[in-house]
């Protein structure tokens, strides 16, 4: 049988990289040898346990794009040597919610990379209907950059702001990609707001807003809001950080009758303070996203295609797979750290 190095979390905050048998496709699955897979935050939750420990152990890594190296016989458009890229959401199709067009709420979701087996590893199995091709003027990077396009784009589509609306996106991580894409539907002014300053001069090098707030030079965030959008507050706010304080921040700056998007994900037993008065008086509304699906892919690829948003700024650095654990732990201590790239056929390190 023949065999692939992979990164598998065997059980919280313990990691092997092994030798592990090539998966075996099935008839409506293709096998796709793996060029680079994005670094989430989601995948330090898994390896710490804080997230889907009940799927370990584990092959993490959902950001990932390839080479279809075999292909299941009911594969249709699909060839072996295609540039691919996968949705990682596996949704039944009949129940409840996918009947009503909600597949990411779908009873038995799955997700490549967090509850089966994903990227960190030479190869990767999915089905062949969630491939869609990367044309070959996307470099690899921005083949790899897909992924975490989709979530921005499905989060977008969410808060549907209208022309001309105020924005605010809090955490300039994943979330200089949401700012880019309010941008892109017309926003304006739109507000990027976080406290690390090399992640605010990225999304200052890409245009992703017309104002960077740092909470470390302008501590009362929710006021300097007021005094951008004339004391009225953000039409929209999109939360991209996770924590009960950022969620009670972007509830208290967002106006009446706006929209608050949830995106960050909190620990499950995380509570914040909102007020039901200000729901009920000021109309506020509140919709959550958490992934991008479908179609998500290729409007990404068509975005990056024709160079709508530019995330090379974004890069940090391309890491051989053997090293996955090390550069896991060094973006939780450095800061300068954006985008981080798994490459199974890298050597060493590559530093943009």
């Amino acid at each position: 049988m023949k065999t692939m190095k992979a990164q598998v979390v065997k059980s919280p905050n313990k990691m092997v990289y092994e030798d592990i048998p090539i998966p075996q496709i099935n008839d409506d699955e293709v096998l796709i040898k793996v060029k680079l897979c994005g670094i989430c935050g989601s995948d330090w939750s898994i390896f710490t346990g804080k997230y889907a420990s009940e799927k370990l152990p584990l092959i993490t890594g959902h950001e990932f794009w390839g080479i279809i190296d075999e292909v299941g016989k009911n594969a249709q458009g699909l060839k072996v040597g295609d540039r691919v890229a996968a949705d990682l959401c596996i949704s039944c199709g009949t129940c409840y919610f996918c009947r009503r067009g909600d597949e990411l709420l779908c009873e038995t979701f799955t997700q490549l990379g967090i509850h089966t087996h994903g990227g960190f590893a030479e190869y990767v199995k999915v089905p062949w209907k969630n491939c869609f091709l990367i044309p070959d003027s996307l470099d690899d990077y921005e083949a790899a950059m897909v992924e975490p396009l989709t979530t921005a784009i499905q989060a977008s589509q969410r808060m549907d702001c209208e022309l001309g609306s105020s924005v605010v996106v809090i955490g300039a991580g994943l979330g200089v990609l949401h700012a880019s894409m309010a941008k892109l539907r017309g926003a304006a002014p739109v507000i990027i707001i976080d406290g690390n300053a090399d992640r605010l001069e990225v999304a200052r090098k890409m245009g992703a807003a017309d104002y960077f707030i740092n909470i470390n030079q302008t501590p009362d965030s929710i006021a300097e809001v007021m005094k951008l959008t004339g004391g009225v507050g953000a039409d929209y706010v999109l939360e991209a950080v996770g924590t009960s304080k950022t969620y009670e921040q972007a509830f208290a700056m967002l106006r009446r009758g706006g929209k608050l998007v949830a995106f960050g994900i909190c620990a499950t037993d995380d509570r914040a303070g909102l007020s039901p008065f200000e729901f009920v008086v000021g109309e506020k509304k509140v919709t959550g996203s958490c992934a991008g699906i479908g179609n998500d892919w290729a409007v990404a690829i068509s975005i990056l295609k024709y160079k709508r948003i530019d995330p090379s700024h974004m890069y940090s650095m391309v890491v051989p797979l053997s090293e996955l654990e090390s550069a896991l732990k060094e973006i939780q201590t450095n800061t300068k750290l954006m985008k981080v790239f798994i490459s199974p056929e890298a050597t060493e390190r590559t530093i943009f």
